[in-house]
């Protein structure tokens, strides 16, 4: 069994979306006009695999913003839980509570999973580059998330 994968694709219009942040702001991707975005979609906070991902982003955070890009998380974590990831790990970028799963499915990327044998039904960690215009620019789907900056950086 394959995992669900996304049907947006490279040029597609990006999907609008409004969401809070960790602080209750509300995040919209018309704030993003005219910048470049990194909007990478992730599983849960404090688990292994997002953790290594998204300290792989920390990490590389100042080589992201030099080129351009704004980067935000995605998860349908509560806010707390969002508050305790950043601080734990430092986290510069704002992470979005997504517990109505509007933007998870906007983007769709929930679907079918196998992990250790067991199919389920989750978020698929997936990231959208998308450009100034709003659109699509690259779609991730086989996520590294030891190399995943270098993934976001490749040139198509």
């Amino acid at each position: 069994m394959k995992n669900h994968i996304t049907s947006l694709r490279e040029g597609d219009k990006a999907p609008d979306f409004k969401a809070k942040d960790q602080n209750g702001k509300i995040v919209s991707l018309k704030e993003f006009a005219g910048k470049k975005l990194v909007l990478y979609f992730y599983p849960k906070d404090n688990t292994p695999t997002c953790t290594v991902e998204a300290c792989n982003l920390r990490d590389n955070y100042s080589a992201l913003k030099k080129k351009g890009y704004a980067i935000i998380g995605v998860s349908a974590d509560e806010e707390k839980k969002h508050i305790k990831f950043i601080e734990k790990f430092d986290l510069p970028f704002p992470l979005l509570a997504d517990v109505d799963m509007k933007v998870i499915k906007a983007y769709d990327i929930w679907g079918k999973k196998q992990f250790m044998g067991r199919i389920f039904d989750g978020i698929n960690r997936t990231t959208f580059v998308i450009d100034e215009k709003g659109k699509i620019e690259k779609v991730i789907t086989d996520v590294k998330s030891k190399n995943h900056t270098e993934q976001i950086l490749e040139k198509n």
